[in-house]
């Protein structure tokens, strides 16, 4: 059997997905065999495995830093939030049906916990360490009981767990301490120690404080993280973080040609692998934004619609702020604009939807000779083909089926004059197609911008992951870490007061290898009253 641990967080957004990137990279280049895991995650940046199978971008992104093949055994549960607060429940890579949280939290997330830790077995199996991430907070004392992403999995494998703060947010002492409080004793037990992360300045100054940490809680503190610019990695959803990363921040490099290229991206509602325009962001001399404004999209280039959770919802949106009458007359006018997957969907004739929203007919803008019918079966899958005549990757997650009827074939879309579309996510990311598709937007909007020609995606990626093994090696104590990993919490950690009631054993009333719940089940529980809004990593 492997070791493990288990990566928690203060809050959400603390670092845990990097963290966990970070120690996947860094074991990896010391030659251990090393698979991340979250047992549950709510995001509705997703990504398709080979197999077909739908994860959270977190957990493929760390599959990339351990050099693994991404596996929906990674991310067993995927809960992707929709617009009628509830959220689709995604098992083993497959939809299951629709839950309101109140329903999700109600008894089946715990009936879920058997497939987790199988799943997690499974893992252990295979690698020498799996390095799990925690949701949210550890401390979510109205979650405990139905808990399995924290420290209900981290009882169940009996893995270590150590806490990272976010101390460019203030208050981490407090919040390392007060997570560790509110917990029972026998998930204290668990609690190994902590690690600071985004911290701006001297360490020396804050050496004081962990050192009244370790007195105050008996546990020690495994390193200092600094705050690092431009970590451009896939993380949970947030707009904030893909404004932030250094794959975006290269675009202070300057142009190769002699213009620079504005691209200006819709923040449609419940919006969806925003991840997709991360491509463009990297090449040198292109400047993304989210925008919400009409008026933004004036002196764009390009404008991006991109996916979308709702896609009847993001049309609304668009009709109410004027944008999809500015989006007409840039078609009109002979502008770029590109719609991907829900945003494709939009710039059609009409949408046929009762399954997302059961809104039944819409128009849609007309850009497009496109009539889409929403299905029951979500398509998943992994396609190659070429374009502009280069190759193109990608990968699909959609309700929507597209009846296309006329324009120019463009992947598995159509293009008529400078509108694009297609369902692809990731097409962005092959270097040549990117780099042609942006040489006709820069011919479309009368621009001297010529693509970098040596810019490579995925390096810049590798590079990224790279830096997160940089700051785990530079600055944890990766001997004490890889104790931990090998040999669990140490024995013997002080409980601190109050404490929270004891929490449920770990598994489901009949064992850890209980079935979970099949498709009609979970359908059945989705049609529960949902008047409890999902937010953000709450499970």
């Amino acid at each position: 059997m492997s070791g493990g641990l288990l990566v928690a967080g203060t809050t959400s957004d603390a670092g845990k997905s990097v963290v966990t990137a970070g120690i996947c990279r860094w074991l990896v280049r010391r030659g251990v065999k090393v698979a991340p895991f979250k047992a549950q995650n709510m995001s509705l940046n997703s990504f398709v495995t080979r197999e077909g199978a739908e994860i959270g971008r977190a957990q493929a992104m760390q599959a990339q830093a351990a050099r693994v093949e991404p596996s929906a055994l990674m991310n067993p549960v995927l809960l992707k939030p929709g617009g009628d607060r509830s959220s689709q429940v995604v098992l083993m890579g497959k939809p299951v049906g629709e839950m309101s949280a109140r329903g999700y939290h109600g008894g089946r997330q715990e009936a879920l916990l058997g497939t987790v830790t199988d799943c997690l077995e499974q893992l252990r199996g295979t690698y020498d360490a799996v390095i799990c991430e925690g949701a949210g907070s550890p401390a979510e004392i109205n979650l405990r009981r139905t808990d399995i992403v924290n420290m209900g999995i981290a009882r169940a494998a009996r893995f270590p767990v150590l806490v990272v703060g976010d101390i460019d947010r203030g208050g981490v002492f407090a919040s390392f301490f007060g997570t560790t409080a509110l917990l029972s004793p026998e998930d204290q037990s668990l609690i190994a120690g902590y690690l600071v992360n985004k911290f701006r300045g001297d360490v020396s100054l804050l050496e004081p404080g962990l050192d009244m940490l370790l007195g105050l809680t008996g546990r020690r503190t495994y390193g200092v993280l600094p705050y690092a610019h431009g970590l451009g990695i896939d993380e949970e959803d947030g707009l904030r973080v893909s404004m932030r990363g250094a794959v975006r921040e290269s675009v202070v490099a300057p142009p190769h040609g002699e213009d620079v290229l504005r691209v200006a991206v819709c923040a449609v509602p419940l919006m969806s692998n925003f991840t997709d325009v991360d491509a463009l962001a990297a090449e040198p001399g292109v400047v993304v934004r989210f925008v919400d404004r009409a008026e933004e999209l004036a002196d764009a280039d390009l404008v991006i619609v991109p996916g979308t959770r709702g896609t009847v919802k993001a049309l609304a949106w668009l009709r109410e702020r004027g944008l999809a009458a500015a989006l007409r007359r840039r078609a009109a006018e002979g502008r770029p604009v590109l719609g991907i997957c829900g945003g494709f969907q939009v710039l059609g004739e009409r949408i046929e939807d009762d399954v997302e929203s059961r809104a039944g007919l819409v128009e849609g803008l007309g850009l497009l000779p496109v009539r889409v019918r929403f299905g029951r079966e979500k398509v998943l899958g992994r396609p190659v083909g070429s374009a502009l005549g280069e190759p193109v990757e990608g990968y699909e997650i959609h309700h929507g089926v597209a009846e296309v009827s006329g324009g120019e074939p463009f992947l598995d879309g159509c293009r008529v004059g400078s509108v694009w579309g297609t369902h692809w996510h990731g097409s962005l990311e092959s270097d040549a197609f990117r780099r042609a598709f942006l040489g006709e937007v820069a011919r479309a909007a009368g621009r001297r911008f010529t693509a970098a020609p040596d810019t490579s995606f995925g390096a810049l990626r590798e590079e990224q992951l790279d830096r997160l093994g940089d700051l785990i090696e530079e600055h944890a104590d990766t001997d004490a870490l890889w104790r931990l990993i090998e040999t669990g919490a140490p024995e013997g950690l002080p409980f601190l007061a109050p404490g929270a009631p004891p929490a449920p054993a770990p598994g489901p009333p009949e064992g850890p290898g209980r079935p979970a719940p099949d498709g009609p089940e979970l359908a059945a529980a989705g049609r529960e009253s949902a008047d409890v809004t999902v937010t953000e990593e709450a499970p």
